[in-house]
C-alpha cells in the first residue's frame, strides 16, 4: 500500500493487479450497486490485460488511459483507470457524469483526472 501525506493520493489495493487513488474509491463507492457491479467487472477485465466493451480510450491524457462510460437507470457513470503507470491498473476517479455537454467529459474532470495523474506518477517508484 501506498501512501501520500496529503493523503489525496493514499491508495488502497483492491486485487493483485488493480489499485485505486483513495478520493477515486470514495467516489466509486457512491455509485448505485449495479453501476458498481459493472464498472467492477469492466476493471477486473482490465486489471486481467483485457479491455471492457464499455471501456474506452480517453484521448488526451496520454497513452494507457482509459474511460469506463456506463449509462445507468437514466445517469451516466464514469471511471477512468491507467494501464501504463505501473504493474497494476490504477483507478484514477469515478464520478456521476451531469453536464449537458453529450458524451464529452467535462473540462472540470479532465483537469482533476490530469492533476492525480501527475501527482500518481511522482510518487511512484
Amino acid at each position: 500500500m501506498l501512501t501520500h501525506s496529503q493523503g489525496v493520493l493514499t491508495s488502497v489495493v483492491i486485487c493483485d493487479n488493480m489499485a485505486w487513488i483513495r478520493a477515486a474509491l470514495k467516489e466509486f463507492q457512491a455509485f448505485p450497486e449495479g453501476a458498481r457491479l459493472t464498472c467492477l467487472a469492466a476493471l477486473t477485465i482490465a486489471a486481467e490485460g483485457g479491455k471492457a466493451d464499455i471501456a474506452k480510450p480517453m484521448h488526451g491524457l496520454g497513452s494507457g488511459m482509459f474511460e469506463i462510460a456506463l449509462p445507468f437507470n437514466g445517469d451516466a457513470f464514469r471511471v477512468v483507470y491507467a494501464v501504463q503507470i505501473a504493474d497494476e491498473i490504477w483507478v484514477v476517479h469515478a464520478f456521476q457524469k451531469k453536464s449537458a455537454q453529450g458524451i464529452k467529459t467535462p473540462q472540470r474532470e479532465i483537469d482533476l483526472i490530469r492533476d492525480r495523474i501527475k501527482r500518481l506518477k511522482e510518487m511512484l517508484p
